[in-house]
């Protein structure tokens, strides 16, 4: 084990991390799937407290307008795209996150797509979970950056 293990709430459903806020350098993230079968953790993006949701179908990471704004990425300036998502054919921005944080992993300069309407959570997609060898062993997802 590389750290501590805890218990978080999130919409009142249980999701047990490994490791706690250790210092970035780590190459490992286990995951527990949440009632459902999601895997759901908190992160950061550049810093700033995100709730994300792991998306093996999502090309990259992908986030709504609001929650954009909220941590502070500046889509408008990005290229915009037409995306697919599960309500239809929308427009996206192409942006690029300086870096992306779970536990004590850290990623920089992921693609990410930021989307009009509202989502619950960022979908933790490709652009990130491509960066990693993924073991899925019944309700635990380990992650292993790729050296």
């Amino acid at each position: 084990d590389r750290g501590k293990r805890q218990t978080v709430r999130l919409g009142g459903a249980p999701v047990r991390v490994g490791g706690g806020g250790g210092s970035p350098g780590g190459s490992q993230i286990a995951l527990t799937a949440v009632s459902g079968g999601h895997f759901v953790t908190q992160g950061s993006i550049n810093g700033r407290t995100v709730d994300f949701m792991v998306d093996t179908g999502a090309t990259s990471i992908a986030m709504s307008a609001d929650e954009a704004k909220r941590i502070g990425v500046k889509y408008e300036n990005g290229q915009r795209v037409q995306a697919s998502t599960a309500n239809g054919v929308t427009t996206a921005y192409v942006v690029t996150l300086a870096k992306v944080r779970i536990q004590d992993v850290e990623v920089y300069n992921v693609g990410a797509v930021v989307i009009p309407s509202g989502m619950q959570h960022i979908l933790l997609g490709n652009t990130f979970l491509s960066r990693f060898q993924m073991r899925r062993d019944n309700d635990q997802l380990t992650l292993t950056k790729r050296f």
